[in-house]
């Protein structure tokens, strides 16, 4: 059995392959530029060449491509895109057209074009993974794949992105109070998660697959630290590149959550929401209003900070946003490794997904004392 999970953010894809028996520090793991990143150099050399581009594809992550994508056009030079990937920029076609000047084809007129650069969009990349996995001699057969990506959700016309983004997250909890609702099988995706869907159209070979949303899956994964795990009741936040999504967690699983954009927070700031997500006098108000999505309260119940530096937990590549905060957060190393975490993550997510995986999953995680030694695996 193999089961290899890929965490896609928007500076790194962090790769995972899990093989029963051995323990979680002899895995195989790959840290490398994130799609959006690669993206981005291919835009840049063209723009560099005075080149057209075309983009297809499906909708992947966006940031530092379409930074590049606006700079190509800044320079003068033709960008076209079909729709899907055009997705990538603005679920709204429209402002694509007219606030980047990107021009949308439809397939057959991609096809038809001459003398363009073709890129094409996607977050997961089998292909590239077997290809590098191969280099080193493993020959890349899963029995199951699992993806994490950050869907905001395409809202409605008129509806506020960050407004959807939280109501969302609300109904996930209310409907299976664990993290691993964040994941699905990829039949079970819904429609308005278009970006967890590109992932799975861009993965129909690859076997069972399950999709879930980044930042749950880092916290889920970081759990996993000895540390954290001793503690029933703690707050757990994944400070991302772009978002910062984080939980109170308790016995019978949400207690609370919040969520804010990486960039709007200063130390000062996320210390006060932590404090108060942690206190249950957070408002989702108060969040949006102050540029984030929101925050909720499940259960009342205070939980506090003044018993030692577990009260809070840590993980994600902005971490270091805390590094000297007063609340002296931990930094948890599941598996001595935090920027596997999301990996973990999904690793768990994969076992309460598909039964099949559950009892190798959960063996090698509990750490057993008669685990295979990397070389006789």
């Amino acid at each position: 059995m193999q089961i290899l999970t890929v965490d896609v953010g928007t500076g790194t894809q962090d790769v995972f392959l899990f093989r029963p028996g051995l323990s979680l520090e002899n895995g195989l793991k790959l840290v490398m530029p994130s799609p959006t990143m690669i993206l981005r150099q291919r835009i840049q050399q063209a723009t560099a060449r005075r080149e057209s581009v075309l983009l297809t594809g499906v909708t992947m992550g966006g940031g530092p491509s379409a930074w590049a994508a606006e700079a190509h056009r800044r320079a003068g030079l033709p960008l076209y895109a079909t729709p899907q990937a055009a997705r990538t920029f603005n679920d709204d076609l429209d402002w694509i057209r007219h606030e980047m000047g990107v021009v949308i084809v439809s397939d057959d007129e991609a096809a038809q074009l001459r003398g363009v650069t073709r890129l094409v969009m996607k977050d997961f990349d089998y292909d590239n993974l077997a290809h590098a996995f191969a280099a080193f001699g493993l020959d890349l057969r899963p029995t199951a794949v699992a993806v994490a990506v950050f869907d905001h959700g395409a809202a409605p016309p008129g509806v506020s992105d960050r407004t959807f983004r939280f109501d969302y997250l609300e109904a996930r909890i209310r409907q299976a109070n664990r993290l691993s609702s964040f994941a699905y099988r990829s039949a079970g995706v819904p429609p308005f998660l278009t970006r967890l869907q590109a992932v799975v159209d861009s993965a129909e070979s690859v076997g069972p697959l399950i999709v879930m949303d980044t930042a749950p899956a880092a916290i889920l994964g970081a759990g996993l630290d000895p540390a954290v795990k001793a503690r029933p009741r703690r707050v757990m936040v994944n400070v991302g590149n772009f978002h910062t999504l984080a939980f109170r967690l308790g016995p019978v699983g949400v207690e609370a959550v919040f969520e804010h954009h990486t960039g709007e927070l200063t130390t000062a700031k996320l210390e006060t929401f932590l404090e108060q997500l942690a206190a249950s006098t957070i408002t989702r108000q108060a969040v949006f209003d102050d540029m984030g999505h929101g925050a909720l309260v499940f259960d009342p119940t205070p939980l506090s900070l003044d018993d030692g530096p577990f009260g809070i937990v840590v993980t994600g590549p902005r971490r270091e946003k805390l590094a000297r905060s007063r609340l002296r957060p931990y930094f948890a190393v599941p598996a001595g490794d935090m920027m596997s975490a999301g990996c973990f993550g999904l690793l768990l997510a994969t076992a309460d997904l598909l039964p099949e995986t559950a009892e190798a999953i959960r063996s090698s995680v509990a750490g057993r004392d008669d685990a295979t030694p990397p070389w006789e695996a």
